[in-house]
Parts: C-alpha cells; sequence; structure tokens
C-alpha cells in the first residue's frame, strides 16, 4: 500500500468516525499486542492522583523509563485519553508511565506541579517492579503538561519537595509546551496562575541554569495556540546560553495538537516525533 493511500484512508477512517473525539478514533487504531498495561495505580490519596504503565511485550533489560504529563490547559485530561502514547514508546523498548494529575478549579498553580512531583518520586522508588531502569528517567509532556514536566525538571523546588533533585532525571521532552507566557492570553488559563497576579517564578524560563538536564524541545512551526519562537525558541536558546545540551526540532505538517497526535501509529507520516523522542533517549550521555 502506497504512503499516499494509507494516509488518505487515515484520513477518510478519522472522517467517518468523526461522531468520536479525535483521540478516541487515534486510540481505536493504535496496536495494542506491543504493550502490557497496569491500570490505575494510585501514587497519592486523591483520586486523582493515579497513574497508568505501559510496559513492552518484549522486556528489555534496564529498559529506560518515560513519565508523560498530558496537556489540557491545567483544567481538563486524563491519562485514560492517552493509549497511544504509551503504546508508541513501548513499542520502542521503553517503559511509560502516564500521570492524572489535579486540576482547575480543584487547584491552581502550584499544586498540579506537586502531583507531578509524586508521581515522578513513585516512578523512581517503583519502576524496577515493571521492568525498568529508575536510573533511566525522563521527563515527557505535551502542551501544559510540556509545562509540568519542564518546571520539574528545571525547577529544583517541586522534586526536592520529595526528596529528589532535577540532577537525578536523565533527560526531558517538550512538546509544544508554554514556557514563557506573561502576562496570560488565554482566558481559561487566567485563574489556575491567578492572574494578574500571576508570579514570574512559575515561568520555566526563568529557572534555566547550566546543571539543567538535557532536553529535547519539539513544536510545530504554525502553532497558532502556543507561540513556538516565543517559547520553544526562547527556551531552547536560554538552554544553549547556559550550556545545557539541547535539541530542537519543528515540523511544518502539524498544528498544536497533531503534533503529539503524530505519535501516534496511524499519523506518523505528519512527523517523526516519535524517532527524534526515541533517538534523543538512546543518544543521552551515560546511555
Amino acid at each position: 500500500m502506497s504512503s499516499k493511500w494509507l494516509q488518505a484512508l487515515t484520513l477518510a477512517v478519522a472522517a467517518f468516525l468523526s461522531a468520536c473525539s479525535p483521540i478516541k478514533v487515534l486510540n481505536a487504531l493504535t496496536p495494542s499486542s506491543t504493550f502490557t498495561k497496569t491500570s490505575s495505580i494510585a501514587y497519592g490519596p486523591d483520586p486523582r492522583q493515579k497513574l497508568d504503565i505501559y510496559r513492552p511485550v518484549t522486556a528489555l533489560p534496564n529498559a529506560p523509563v518515560v513519565v508523560f504529563f498530558y496537556g489540557g490547559s491545567w483544567n481538563s485530561g486524563s491519562k485514560d485519553d492517552y493509549g497511544f502514547v504509551g503504546e508508541a514508546l513501548a513499542s520502542r523498548g521503553i517503559v511509560v508511565v502516564i500521570a492524572d494529575y489535579r486540576l482547575y478549579p480543584q487547584v491552581r498553580y502550584p499544586a498540579f506541579l506537586q502531583d507531578g512531583a509524586q508521581a515522578v518520586a513513585w516512578t523512581r522508588q517503583h519502576i524496577a517492579e515493571y521492568g525498568a531502569d529508575p536510573t533511566q528517567l525522563y521527563l515527557m509532556g505535551h502542551s501544559s503538561g510540556a509545562y509540568n514536566a519542564s518546571m520539574l525538571a528545571l525547577d529544583a523546588r517541586w522534586l526536592n519537595e520529595v526528596n529528589l533533585a532535577p540532577s537525578m532525571l536523565k533527560g526531558w521532552i517538550g512538546l509544544a509546551g508554554p514556557y514563557d507566557f506573561l502576562p496570560i492570553e488565554n482566558r481559561d488559563v487566567r485563574p489556575v496562575f491567578f492572574f494578574p497576579n500571576s508570579p514570574p517564578d512559575s515561568q520555566p524560563i526563568n529557572h534555566v541554569d547550566h546543571g539543567a538536564p538535557p532536553s529535547l524541545l519539539i513544536a510545530s512551526a504554525s502553532d497558532t495556540l502556543v507561540n513556538p519562537t516565543r517559547n520553544t525558541g526562547g527556551l531552547a536558546k536560554k538552554l544553549h546560553d547556559a550550556g545545557v545540551p539541547v535539541e530542537v526540532f519543528y515540523f511544518t505538517k502539524t498544528n498544536h495538537a497533531t503534533l503529539v497526535a503524530s505519535i501516534a501509529k496511524p499519523l506518523r507520516w505528519l512527523a517523526p516525533v516519535l524517532d527524534r523522542v526515541t533517538a534523543f533517549i538512546q543518544s543521552t550521555p551515560g546511555q
């Protein structure tokens, strides 16, 4: 089957299933034979403090582990929607943890970062039981989830609260993340960060130093929701200037949402996001 025909078929199926959400379509088209899943493990007392684990069917010794945080403007989202991310990374021999976290209006900044730190601490303590090497731990996120990952990797306060430090991370990966967004323009996001009194220390770009872990930043060149020049480009420059290893990629066929969707098998023709993530993990110093 030609690649053009496959692309057309993928789009036709998506259109046919348009009554479903795009994420449900992606998950419906995602293979289930490449991983085993352990669901809804509690990492804290709140109902939102649960995580899922995706393990490669063919286990690798000392496999790396990625803790993935989804986006949703800190007011929506569910780990159940991101099975396609778990499958994709598991198919490359990576153990994946996808964590729910508390959202607005239940909480505001920085509670969701504290949840993320707790999920990382649980992973560090327990992931060896699931076949991964806790010393090969990466953070990854999309959109507001990329913000969460970046803050845990760059601002030591949050991991310090759970007796960890960013230095224990092998690296972090941000997809279309907002890293420098004050003053806040998005009305849905404003109350999350106490607008108009949003604290400057809530911005990842203000926490860069030479000791930050290696970084992979990916964005869509035409992203109209999170400005790629200011956010991805600005953070990449600051990391580079601080001497932090950083890789940056921009893709032209994706938008804000389809950047993460291109990780799913039916949409990988849009951009080689999965390949870039896999290569970063395989080539991080010390691997």
